[in-house]
């Protein structure tokens, strides 16, 4: 058993009992004197986030009750019933009584995400209190789940001394050989003989050669084509980003750990789609072969672009990268990026906001992510800021002035380099955790992924 699988069933676990405030007294009057008294004295009010060890006559473990709060704390909140697990005594233990529907599907992922924990770098102290998979849940799901969300976690979390575009590569290698999925990598001068001058033009000064990664996983079912920004480090090359802003640029790649990590989900789970994964991995790096300002860059599809920021990298990788993917026949193109600053201005470090000009998958997608407690946001494919992004002298311009709706005008621009998939999605996500919360610690983390996977099977043919 690991930290993010649940335990073998056991008739000596101990019972465990999530309340909410409101429960809390109705549940008492079911209880015996030993136990309402111990509650009393301990004022236990069930407060979210709190836990109390009930003790037996002698002196074991009776039960445990956790607290889940209030509604309110339920609207404000998420995955309350894992901050349990931290404050539980060593042992196994079985739900007795405690949410239901999507709820208990919520409280437990969110139990085994309380057991993630980042250690490649310093040990830390593990967690020591296991569950059974509550009645009702489906374990293999959940589990498959976390697992996925621990991949995305992991590859964000890793600085990009040992995450650059190769370790980036090796690890989509390490997916495609667990799930029997097929890769192939074109690398370095490579990308110019086959075309993605732009994925070439943003990486070339580093160290480490750019490169495309496209992983292809399933033989039947719709066509999904996933696409995730894999800039392992972004000094804002020649237009250098401030030293406070450069500070979180290792979770640039975020949409690469995030797709990447989907990907381990639907594979996984055995969903019958016919998977594609994309991933232009680079770091955008300073050198004598940096690409400039006022440089105009030539893309696969053919538009030019007029470089006006060279810190506006990710989506002239990603465009090669669409351009490819869009290509072939394909049901739905899926973007996701740590693109813009100005949608953590927008709506914050929660949200993951999305862009779709297809109504229902929209809706979709806003009703997967209330189920699934994986908040999103819709976003405007605005046409009225189709006329920022075009500079005159190139086809687009990859950093308009003005300052005004960035992370609006950069969907905008990848949306040109899509124009034969019947639908197209694109996620500007924050891809970090800024504070600890339950079952989220501070670092990286996957924002989006659990809510498409949630809606796959009402957006896809």
């Amino acid at each position: 058993m690991t930290p993010l699988s649940f335990a073998p069933d056991s008739d000596d676990a101990t019972p465990l009992f999530a309340l909410t405030k409101a429960e809390l007294k109705d549940w008492l009057e079911g209880q015996d004197d030993a136990v309402t008294g111990w509650v009393a004295r301990m004022d236990f009010s069930a407060a979210a986030g709190t836990v109390l060890p009930v003790p037996d006559a002698n002196g074991g473990l009776r039960m445990v009750l956790a607290g889940l709060g209030s509604d309110t704390d339920a609207r404000r909140g998420r995955f309350h019933l894992a901050s349990a697990r931290a404050k539980l005594p060593k042992g196994t233990y079985r739900l007795a009584y405690g949410p239901k529907g999507d709820a208990l599907d919520e409280a437990a992922l969110g139990w085994l995400l309380a057991g993630y924990r980042f250690t490649r770098y310093a040990k830390d102290k593990p967690v020591k209190a296991a569950l059974i998979a509550p009645e009702g849940v489906d374990a293999t799901r959940v589990e498959a789940i976390a697992a996925g969300e621990a991949l995305t976690r992991d590859l964000i979390n890793t600085p990009a001394a040992d995450m650059g575009p190769a370790a980036l590569e090796a690890a989509a290698r390490d997916l495609a050989a667990e799930f029997d999925a097929r890769i192939e990598t074109v690398e370095g001068d490579a990308l110019l003989d086959q075309n993605f001058p732009m994925i070439h033009a943003v990486g070339r000064a580093a160290a480490q050669s750019p490169r495309l990664i496209d992983m292809r996983w399933g033989d039947t079912g719709a066509r999904l084509t996933l696409v995730g920004k894999g800039v392992c480090f972004d000094t804002g090359g020649l237009n250098l980003k401030p030293g406070a802003s450069m500070g979180l640029m290792k979770k640039d790649m975020g949409g690469a750990a995030t797709v990447l990590g989907l990907a381990r989900m639907i594979m996984a789970l055995g969903i019958p789609v016919q998977l594609r994964v994309l991933v232009p991995a680079v770091e955008n790096s300073v050198s004598a072969t940096s690409f400039r300002p006022q440089d105009i860059l030539t893309s696969r599809k053919g538009l030019t672009v007029e470089i006006n920021n060279t810190d506006a990298e990710g989506r002239l990788v990603l465009a090669d990268a669409l351009a490819l993917a869009d290509e072939e026949d394909t049901d739905l193109i899926v973007s996701m990026a740590t693109l813009t600053g100005a949608a953590r201005v927008a709506v914050g470090p929660d949200l993951a906001p999305f862009y779709t000009d297809d109504d229902g998958i929209a809706t979709a997608l806003g009703d997967a992510g209330a189920q699934v407690r994986d908040p999103v946001w819709r976003m405007p494919f605005w046409d009225g800021y189709e006329a920022m992004i075009e500079p005159g002298i190139a086809n687009l311009d990859n950093a308009p002035s003005g300052g005004f709706a960035g992370s609006i005008t950069a969907a905008l621009f990848l949306r040109r380099f899509v124009e034969k998939a019947p639908r197209y999605l694109h996620f500007d996500i924050y891809g970090w955790q800024p504070k600890p919360a339950p079952a989220r610690p501070k670092g990286g983390v996957g924002q989006g992924a659990r809510a498409l996977l949630a809606a796959l099977p009402r957006i896809l043919p």
